[in-house]
């Protein structure tokens, strides 16, 4: 995910933090790990840093993510899979 040389401006970086927030809330309260918000933070900087600058694009990223390399897919309703 080598975002390494990337400059945020402090708008996007307060839109990422909003994705951040709201991707979170998408997953069930004991997988809200502050490792998860991590794996998820670093896909939505990543896909910054590729010039993504709309919310829902950012925030897909990021639970596809989330849902793709664990086990908790199930854990998601069906109607929050939809991002």
């Amino acid at each position: 995910m080598g975002a390494t040389g990337a400059v945020f401006q402090p708008e996007l970086i307060e839109l990422m933090r909003a994705v951040l927030d709201d991707a979170a809330v998408m997953l069930p309260e004991a997988k809200r790990t502050s490792t998860r918000k991590a794996e998820m933070a670093s896909h939505i900087l990543a896909c910054a840093a590729k010039g993504e600058r709309d919310p829902v694009a950012l925030r897909r990223a990021a639970l596809s993510a989330i849902v793709e390399c664990t086990h908790y897919s199930h854990d998601i309703s069906p109607e929050r899979r939809v991002v």
